[in-house]
């Protein structure tokens, strides 16, 4: 099946009710039952909901997996995976991520006694003197956010297998439209479906996916237990999202492609972060593993000061300044005060994000509206 068709018929089926095409939003927190335990496979929202059930399929079906857990966002996604170890467990987690999942990490998890490793993955061997018998998870992005360094999956995986150590993989920035990281071993797949899989700036919402049975079993016991499961109406809203995720995609990744391309021709910019280009360092394995390059990048300019940086970030007019990704609108983004301003300055720093950065999510407007509207301001 072509990925335009699985997109718009991932998990749809008419209501068996009225034939609605549309899957009903079902508003409801519980469900009447014909006798004690005798009921129709619902009993309680947290746990049961039609209207999210189907959307766990639809994400399972575009992602090539077997199971689908969706939840009240990204980083409870992150969370329910988390909750998968216990103190005194390790996890190898990339050095380039996103600061919300690292400020999880450090501030919430590791005071828990669990240990997380932050390495550089570009070089997957990199991750092999981390590795010991309490090493249980390895995480990671690709592409990341914000640098674009790029992960070769199947060596991590392949890596992860061979000590018995899970893999779970970010997919945000690329969305199953671009990558599907369980054909090439990852474990787990997480998606902020706040981003390209709503593709609205409307919702929140994570989700994962798995192939493996017991796996699923688990991520669904924390999933009910812990109870960070998103309402019907968000679930809805992604589901439309995602019957529209293969065309916004192929604008996504249009735009993208001449924005990074005027940025790098324009003398005022220093450095241009897309995982497109052909000099690239991850641009092989990105090919080998993507479908397209994304609508995702970050610069800087030859003024590399802050207040430089603050002229451009504040002088757009279709670029929104804004936190988020993924929306068919055009944002852009300071990440060392915005999205991952809960890292410590020197491991950003350490890591290539230095506070000049400028991070932009190229949206689905007319490409030529974008690089004007960038000339403008870069000025």
């Amino acid at each position: 099946m072509g990925l335009g068709t699985k997109m718009i018929h991932a998990g749809a089926e008419p209501d068996p009710c009225t034939g609605a095409i549309m899957t009903p939003i079902y508003q409801t927190s519980t469900y009447v039952q014909e006798s004690p335990g005798k009921h129709k496979g619902y009993e309680y929202a947290r746990s049961q909901n039609p209207t999210r059930f189907a959307l766990e399929r639809a994400v399972a079906e575009i992602e090539n997996g077997k199971y689908g857990l969706v939840f009240s966002s990204g980083v409870a996604a992150t969370d329910a995976v988390i909750k998968l170890l216990k103190p005194g467990d390790e996890v190898i987690a990339a050095a380039d991520m996103y600061g919300g999942t690292y400020r999880l990490f450090s501030k919430v998890f590791q005071k828990f006694g669990i240990i997380f490793h932050y390495v550089n993955m570009q070089d997957a061997a990199a991750i092999k003197p981390f590795i010991n018998k309490n090493t249980r998870l390895i995480w990671t992005e690709t592409p990341t956010n914000p640098l674009m360094n790029v992960t070769d999956i199947e060596a991590v995986a392949n890596i992860a297998k061979a000590h018995n150590i899970l893999l779970c993989v970010d997919n945000t920035f690329a969305s199953p439209y671009l990558q599907n990281p369980l054909d090439f071993g990852a474990d787990i797949v997480m998606h902020s479906a706040t981003k390209y899989l709503g593709g609205h700036s409307d919702v929140i919402q994570g989700c994962l996916i798995v192939n493996d049975d017991k796996l699923r079993d688990d991520l669904y016991f924390i999933q009910k237990s812990c109870g960070a499961v998103p309402g019907p109406q968000d679930c809805f809203l992604v589901l439309r999202g995602i019957k529209t995720l293969h065309v916004r995609m192929q604008r996504h990744c249009e735009n993208g492609e001449q924005v990074a391309h005027y940025l790098r021709s324009n003398d005022k910019v220093q450095h241009v972060y897309w995982c497109g280009f052909e000099d690239h360092p991850g641009y092989a394995v990105a090919k080998k593993q993507m479908r397209g390059f994304g609508g995702m990048m970050s610069f800087t300019l030859k003024d590399d000061s802050i207040a430089t940086a603050n002229k451009v970030l504040s002088s757009t007019k279709i670029f929104s300044l804004a936190e988020s990704l993924g929306g068919v609108e055009s944002l852009i983004n300071h990440p060392a005060s915005m999205t991952h301003a809960s890292i410590p300055r020197e491991e950003r720093l350490k890591n290539g994000l230095t506070d000049s950065l400028i991070r932009l999510s190229v949206g689905i407007e007319d490409a030529k509206d974008l690089i004007a509207d960038l000339a403008q301001a870069i000025g």
